[in-house]
């Protein structure tokens, strides 16, 4: 239970952490520097809440899931906010 609930907080993290990320590529135009550094900054992070947490690479599918999730969430936030405002 313990580590499904620590499985849990690392995802969520990840979702969360790229939430203002997703939010700020969608200002970008596609595949310029700052939109691969708002895709990829991240990762870093999210590699290192996964070791320290002692999930084992079988969990990077779950963790880039919630992650490329995070990122369009964020960016579907942005063109709300840009339609209503």
């Amino acid at each position: 239970m313990d580590s499904a609930l620590k499985l849990l907080g690392v995802t969520l993290l990840a979702l969360l952490i790229n939430l203002p990320f997703g939010y700020l590529r969608q200002n970008c135009e596609k595949f310029t520097f700052a939109w691969y550094f708002y895709v990829h900054i991240s990762i870093p992070v999210i590699i290192f809440l996964r070791i320290k947490s002692g999930f084992s690479w079988h969990f990077i599918p779950i963790t880039l899931g919630a992650a490329v999730a995070g990122q369009l969430i964020g960016g579907r936030i942005n063109r709300r906010f840009k339609r209503s405002g």
